[in-house]
Parts: C-alpha cells; structure tokens; sequence
C-alpha cells in the first residue's frame, strides 16, 4: 500500500514539473515563444529528461508581450464564430474545430497562421506520454529547418514579415458562466473551454501575454492546466492519429477547410 501511495506522489511531481514545461513558450531575444511541455510550462524552456525518467527544465529568458494595442487585440487576427483546420501528419488527417466565439484573438491567430502556411514542415518538438499521457507541443517556426535539432526547439514563435517583429496574443480565458474572456491573467474558475482529451491549447512562457505560435494537444483530460493556458478548440477527428505522434514527426500541410470567412485579419 505504501509503494502504492509514494508511486502515485512521484507520478504527479513528474507531472507537475511537465506542467512548468508546456510553459516554456516566453519571447527570447527576436522571437516570440511558446512551448507547452508535457504540461503546459509558463515560460520558454528547454527540457532534458534525466536519468531517473523524470523531466528537468532548463527556463529560457522570458519577455513579456507587447503593450498597447497588441495586448488589446486591436491589431490582431480575430475568428467570429467557428473555423475547421486539418493538420496532415504522415499523411493521415487531424481534423480541429476552433471556437472563435469563446476565444476570437486566440483562435484567430491560430487560422490566421495556419492560412500563411506557417505550420506546413513544423516539427513536433516535445511529446510526453509517460508516466501518464500529457501532450504532444508543435509550432516553433525554427523547426522548419531540419538543420535545427529538437533539442534547440520550444523558444521560437512567429516573426511577422512586415513588421519584423515577434507576434504575442494575450491571455485569453472566458470563465465559466461569463460572455466575454478575460485577458492577460490567470483565472481559478473553471473555464468554459477545458483541458480535456482533445483540447488544443496555446503554449506560452510565464508572461501570461507570451503565447505566439507554438500550441499542444491534450492526450489526456488535464484539469489541472484550466484557467492557466488558453483552450481554444478541439480535435473533432483523426484522435487516433494524435496518439501516434512522436517527436520529431511533422506536419506535412495545415489547411483551413472551413470557417476562413470568419477571419478578421
């Protein structure tokens, strides 16, 4: 009973330190960055994994967002209402319906990018599936270099050409029972979008405005990241594909298939 007991206590230390991980998404020097770990992390940082099995992090200079109009969304991408997005990985479709409705700036910058074609030859860097299954975290955009190992990955996010500049989204969370989000905070209500299996979320570094590119899927139902990282849609088809994914594995293409009407740019 007692190894049973100090079993489950190390399974969710090493879950606690992945959650830190996933965070691992801040803006270091000219790039933006978000990388959730095998738990979403609040900053950006590299992970080794050491020789007990457990997840070390290494936090990366973090940066806070912009001020002034990024933070207000004003000249953000914005998604009104719902867009389909399929990632393609080794040929097999991961079909996502995002819900603008519940997070316009967040999903609107995920359907803006996908429609740039910013995701097609990303890597996914960081897959965590033991001791439990936790995420598998894609969308640095210095991982369309092959050159580029995947240990160097999980601190870059989107440049935008014609500003040069790093593109944060805020924080952007809507509590339960609200009609509008919350921004640039964390909240301890349960949010209308849960950390469900499925759920596809922004990775960001520890400031809460440092989410850019780099997202992750849940592979399993994690509460425990509610109302810390912004959900911003589901995998409605190809879950089993999701299951497969290994680091190092890229997506062949992400198309908008529907909903790229509701895109305000």
């Amino acid at each position: 009973m007692q190894r049973h007991v100090i079993a489950q206590i190390q399974k969710w230390l090493v879950l606690l330190v992945a959650v830190v991980f996933l965070s691992g998404c801040a803006a270091s020097g000219t790039q933006a960055t978000a990388s959730p770990e095998s738990s979403p992390k609040i900053g950006s940082e590299k992970t080794e994994t050491a020789a007990n099995g457990s997840i070390a992090t290494s936090p990366a200079p973090a940066t806070s967002a912009q001020s002034g109009e990024k933070q207000t969304g004003n000249n953000l991408p914005r998604l009104q209402g719902k867009a389909t997005v399929v990632l393609t990985v080794k040929g097999q479709p991961i079909t996502i319906e995002l819900d603008g409705s519940k997070a316009p700036l967040t999903a609107g910058n995920f359907v803006d990018l996908v429609n740039k074609g910013v995701y097609d030859g990303l890597v996914f860097h960081r897959v965590i599936r033991e001791p439990q299954p936790f995420v598998v975290q894609g969308g640095d955009p210095q991982g369309k270099d092959p050159a580029v190992p995947l240990s160097a990955l999980g601190t870059g996010g989107y440049i935008d050409p014609a500003t040069s500049r790093p593109r944060n989204i805020p924080l952007e969370i809507v509590p339960n029972g609200a009609t509008e989000p919350t921004y640039s905070r964390t909240i301890s209500t349960p949010p209308l979008l849960r950390h469900t299996r499925g759920a596809v979320a922004m990775a960001r570094s520890q400031a809460p405005d440092s989410a850019s590119s780099q997202f992750y899927i849940a592979l399993a139902d994690l509460p425990f990241l509610d109302g810390s990282y912004a959900v911003f849609g589901y995998v409605t088809g190809g879950l089993e594909v999701v299951d497969q994914i290994q680091q190092g594995d890229r997506i062949d293409t992400a198309k908008v298939t529907q909903g790229l009407e509701n895109l305000q740019a």
